[in-house]
Order: C-alpha cells, then sequence, then structure tokens
C-alpha cells in the first residue's frame, strides 16, 4: 500500500470514465430514446471534496450523453470529453493543456477500452467489478464496484495520501 500511497501524493487530477465507474454500467433507455444514468450521490461528494482538497477532475468517456453533462456541470466538473472511442488523445490534450505529466495524473477504469489509458496514467485504478484484463494492469482496485462508492474509494484514497482527507471530513463537525 505504501506504493500506492506514493504514487497517490503526486496526483494532481483524477480522470473517471463513466459507463461501468461512475455508474454501473446500465443503461435506461427510454421509448422516446431518452437514456438515463444512475449515479451514487456518495461519489459526487466525495469528487466534490477532491476538488475542494486542491485536486483536478476529469471524465472522458465514450458515450456522448446530455445526463452526463448535467451531472458533472453540477458537480463543477469543466475537463468533459464525451464521444472518445479512442480516449487517448482526449487524454494527451487534457495533460498539454493542464500542464501536467502522466506521473500526476490517476485514471479510473473498468473495461478494455480503458487499457491505453490506464497503461500511461501515473496512478491507474480498476473499479472492484472491472473486467480481469483491466485489473491486471491497474496499480489499485477500488473496493467497491462501479456506481457504488467506487469513486469516492478513490477520492478518499487520493485525500488520505496527500493528507486532506481529515480536513475535509472533518469540515462538516463544525
Amino acid at each position: 500500500m505504501d506504493d500506492i500511497f506514493s504514487k497517490a501524493k503526486k496526483i494532481r487530477l483524477v480522470i473517471f470514465d463513466v459507463d461501468g465507474v461512475l455508474t454501473d454500467g446500465s443503461l435506461f433507455l427510454g421509448d422516446g430514446g431518452e437514456e438515463y444514468k444512475a449515479f451514487n450521490s456518495r461519489d459526487g461528494h466525495g469528487m466534490k471534496m477532491l476538488q475542494r482538497s486542491g485536486v483536478m477532475i476529469g471524465i472522458i468517456t465514450g458515450r456522448t450523453s446530455d445526463v452526463v453533462r448535467h451531472r458533472m456541470a453540477s458537480l463543477g466538473i469543466e475537463h468533459v470529453y464525451q464521444g472518445q472511442l479512442d480516449k487517448l488523445p482526449a487524454f494527451e490534450e487534457l495533460l498539454g493543456k493542464l500542464e501536467f505529466t502522466a506521473e500526476q495524473v490517476a485514471y479510473v477504469g473498468d473495461d478494455v477500452v480503458d487499457l491505453p489509458v490506464l497503461i500511461r496514467a501515473g496512478l491507474a485504478i480498476g473499479v472492484q467489478d472491472a473486467h480481469q484484463m483491466v485489473k491486471q494492469h491497474c496499480h489499485w482496485i477500488t473496493p467497491n464496484p462501479g456506481g457504488r462508492r467506487a469513486a469516492r474509494d478513490v477520492c478518499e484514497l487520493i485525500m488520505q495520501a496527500q493528507g486532506t482527507l481529515e480536513a475535509q471530513l472533518n469540515y462538516y463537525l463544525q
């Protein structure tokens, strides 16, 4: 775990996939083609605390959805890349835009389409129910599955490694 904390201390940006990471991977479609997704509120709160602690958040997802745009806006996440079937170009663009090295970035994924970015990220994280091949290439696997507090696991791990978790939690005891 010391190696994971060592990597997590360097993180300035966490990039999340959406389907299977911030959601459980289910896609709900209405008769009119509307798309619905279920996001975990504790994941969202963890993301807000992580941002308050000084770590930026980005999204790179293969699908395009208004639901994702609305949810990320409500969380104050401005770096959202949708419709990225090949996620590596978006990853490289975001690194250049923010002037971060790959070592300063954590990526959270669940399926084989995430592998090109996971392999490059300084901290590669898979959700508990990720594809086996993804797990083989990750530095850390969350205790919880995608859409079920896995993102909160990631946020708290990074804040713990960076010494900011206690302050974020104590904020609510005032």
